[in-house]
C-alpha cells in the first residue's frame, strides 16, 4: 500500500513538476522583483485613476528573499516625489501614495499648500484634459487641477473645494528610517495625515507605469491613452 502511494506521488511529480516549478518561480518573481497592483480608489487622482493596473518595481529599494521582508541588497532609498506601494501601518493592506517627506525633512500643510523644510510649494494651473479621466463621483465635486513644483518632482494634484477635509497639518519632523506619504488627491486621501509615518521596511516598491486602465464608470472597459503610461 505504501509502495503504491509512493509510486503515485512520483508519477504526479514527474507529470506536474514543470508546472509547479514555473508557478513557484512566478510567485517568487512577483514577491521579490516586480509585480502589479490594482488601484480601487481615487486618492491619487489625477495621476492615477480608479481601475488603473500599476507595474511595481520591487527590487529598486533592495532585493528581498521571496515571501519575506529580509533584504539581500540595500538598494536605493525612496526619494521625495516617488510613487510607492507600501503596507498600511493600520491593517497591512497595500497602499499607493506619493513620498512627500524623507528622513530629516519637516513637512507642513497650510490651506492645501505643501511646505517642506520651510519652503512652500509653487502652484500653477493644471492641465484640464486630465479631468476627463476622473470618475463621475469625483468630477461632480468641482475638482481643481493644479501643478505642484518646488518641493520635489513636479506633478499634478487635485483639490476638491466643496469637500470637508483637513487642509492644514503639522509641522512634523521626519525621523530616520521613516517617510511621510500623501495622495495627489489632497482632499480625499487617507495618508500620513491620518496613520502617521511609514517605516522604510514597509515600502514594497516604486510604481513606474500604468499597465492598463479599466474604467468603472463604463463597465470596466479599457481607457484610451493609458496603456503603458509612465508615472514619472
Amino acid at each position: 500500500m505504501r509502495d503504491t502511494r509512493s509510486n503515485r506521488l512520483r508519477t504526479l511529480w514527474r507529470t506536474y513538476r514543470g508546472t509547479l516549478l514555473c508557478l513557484l518561480f512566478m510567485l517568487g518573481f512577483r514577491s521579490a522583483w516586480a509585480d502589479w497592483v490594482t488601484v480601487p480608489t481615487g486618492s491619487m487622482n489625477p495621476t492615477i485613476l480608479e481601475g488603473d493596473r500599476l507595474l511595481v518595481d520591487k527590487h529598486t529599494f533592495g532585493l528581498r528573499i521571496p515571501f519575506t521582508r529580509v533584504h539581500l541588497t540595500a538598494g536605493e532609498n525612496p526619494a521625495r516625489g516617488d510613487i510607492v506601494v507600501f503596507d498600511s501601518p493600520v491593517d497591512g493592506t497595500s497602499l499607493v501614495k506619493r513620498v512627500v517627506g524623507v528622513p530629516g525633512d519637516t513637512v507642513e500643510l497650510k490651506g492645501d499648500r505643501l511646505i517642506v523644510n520651510g519652503r512652500p510649494a509653487r502652484y500653477s494651473a493644471g492641465d484640464e484634459s486630465e479631468a476627463r479621466g476622473l470618475v463621475a463621483a469625483t468630477a461632480s465635486q468641482s475638482p481643481l487641477l493644479l501643478r505642484e513644483a518646488g518641493v520635489g518632482r513636479s506633478h499634478s494634484i487635485l483639490i476638491l473645494p466643496t469637500r470637508l477635509a483637513p487642509r492644514s497639518y503639522g509641522p512634523v519632523h521626519i525621523a530616520d528610517g521613516m517617510y511621510f506619504m500623501m495622495g495627489d488627491n489632497r482632499d480625499n486621501s487617507a495618508d500620513s495625515r491620518y496613520f502617521g509615518l511609514v517605516p522604510r521596511r514597509d515600502i514594497v516598491g516604486r510604481a513606474t507605469h500604468v499597465v492598463v486602465s479599466l474604467d468603472p464608470d463604463r463597465y470596466y472597459q479599457p481607457r484610451s491613452g493609458r496603456l503603458l503610461l509612465p508615472l514619472f
